[in-house]
């Protein structure tokens, strides 16, 4: 095992690149040649995918980031300028940015009630997850792979809360998106805070539960922490591979083929089914116990849950089902719901997000929890990619905790109140597949 303080000083050796693709316009043979580079930047450079998180990913008139050892940027430098693929550099000092949110952790606040700092990152054992007030309760639904407990918050006024609809909130399914988390303790605090002085929170609290996971991959979480910032997989074993962990957006059970003529988790799908992969979607569906857990939970009380909402970064977008594939969900209720999220979320700061169908909007991706919740009859599926467009990427500063919270949790709330309000007008009668 790399020590962290190993890990820091490698990492200072490290740049962030932004790529600018070609326009669609061009010629066959530099299409050719940019799929040249794509395999050079993959295999040899071995550079760490950003934004898309696969090179496979990647299309004509785009941007890409990318994350290259520093020993390699001469050969990358020479590579783009022969194929005229124009380029920045945004961050030189990978290390002095990671130190920023991860040293002097001993002058920090820590996880007393009245001291816990919710501006600043933690680490998976300063993660407040215990109550301080009667609209809170504590469960775990399971344990990771490494055996952590997976908590859940249920947030919500206690009084005839078995009849109550509910929202599901979920954070850090991929552990180097540090925001995400950081989401999750903010929502459970303003929730607490603000319910005797919001008149829309207070509504939202008497009439729905909110069941909020803060740190979903527990084990990779951690691992992000200790031994490698960047780690997005869990941290499950293989047993044909030295490569660890699966992308747990990549190992819910739909849209899955397993036979000898087909297998849906492949490349062209947004997946990978090579364990070394940052996108493998893991031996078969729910093989992670993270994964597991939560859709046995979700699936035990599917009559209640009629929204999930999952926290991503990067890229400011809200985005709903499809993401297998291209298609228009029939009688759906989540673009009018993401237009009015995101017309929310701008009246805080004025920060733009675009909403969509994920496969559209973002990528392909078989195996995402979005569709999951979808197809086994959560009407509302969400995920929200949080800020930035990739300035800073997932070293996202903790200045802007506070803003990105803030606004993030406008959205939800927009979210919540029309569900509610749909609950109220059409009671249980949802749009299914």
């Amino acid at each position: 095992r790399i020590s962290i303080c190993t890990i820091l000083i490698l990492q200072f050796r490290f740049y962030i690149y932004r790529l600018l693709l070609p326009h669609n316009e061009i010629l066959q043979g530099v299409c050719v040649s940019l799929f040249t580079v794509l395999i050079y930047l993959s295999f040899f450079l071995q550079v760490d995918f950003w934004q898309p998180n696969s090179a496979t990913l990647i299309c004509q008139n785009a941007t890409v980031d990318v994350h290259v050892k520093r020993n390699d940027t001469r050969g990358l430098h020479a590579r783009l300028k022969q194929e005229h693929i124009d380029y920045r550099v945004f961050i030189s000092n990978l290390q002095k940015e990671i130190e920023k949110q991860t040293g002097y952790r001993s002058s920090r606040k820590r996880r007393s009630e009245s001291q816990y700092d919710y501006e600043v990152y933690h680490s998976l054992e300063e993660v407040d997850v215990k109550t301080h007030t009667d609209l809170v309760d504590m469960f775990s639904i399971g344990r990771s792979y490494e055996g952590k407990p997976l908590y859940v918050l249920q947030v919500g006024e206690k009084r005839s809360r078995h009849q109550k609809k509910a929202v599901w909130i979920d954070c850090g399914v991929h552990a180097r998106e540090w925001i995400g988390p950081a989401f999750c303790q903010w929502f459970v605090k303003e929730a607490i805070n603000s319910y005797h002085y919001d008149s829309v929170m207070r509504r939202l609290l008497n009439q729905l539960n909110f069941y909020v996971m803060p740190v979903f991959n527990v084990d990779g979480y951690d691992f992000s922490w200790t031994t490698d910032r960047f780690w997005r997989k869990t941290r499950s074993k293989n047993h044909k591979f030295h490569c660890r962990g699966v992308d747990a957006n990549r190992n819910w059970k739909v849209k899955w083929y397993l036979s000898l003529n087909a297998f849906w988790c492949d490349e062209k799908n947004g997946a990978s089914s090579h364990p070394c992969d940052d996108t493998y979607c893991g031996p078969f569906p729910e093989s992670e116990p993270e994964v597991k857990a939560v859709a046995k939970f979700l699936r035990k009380y599917k009559k209640r849950v009629k929204a999930y909402i999952s926290i991503h970064a990067y890229a400011q977008m809200l985005l709903y089902p499809y993401s297998y594939k291209y298609a228009t969900i029939p009688n759906f209720n989540c673009e009018s719901a993401a237009h009015n999220a995101v017309t929310a979320l701008y009246s805080a700061y004025g920060v733009r997000y675009r909403y969509g169908p994920a496969s559209t909007t973002l990528y392909v991706s078989s195996g995402s929890s979005i569709d999951w919740a979808y197809r086994n009859g959560i009407p509302y599926a969400f995920a929200f990619e949080l800020r930035d467009t990739g300035y800073f990427g997932f070293l996202l500063p903790e200045s802007l905790i506070n803003p990105t919270c803030t606004e993030t949790m406008r959205a939800v709330k927009a979210i919540a109140s029309g569900l509610l309000k749909k609950c109220e007008t059409d009671r249980d009668k949802f749009p299914y597949i």
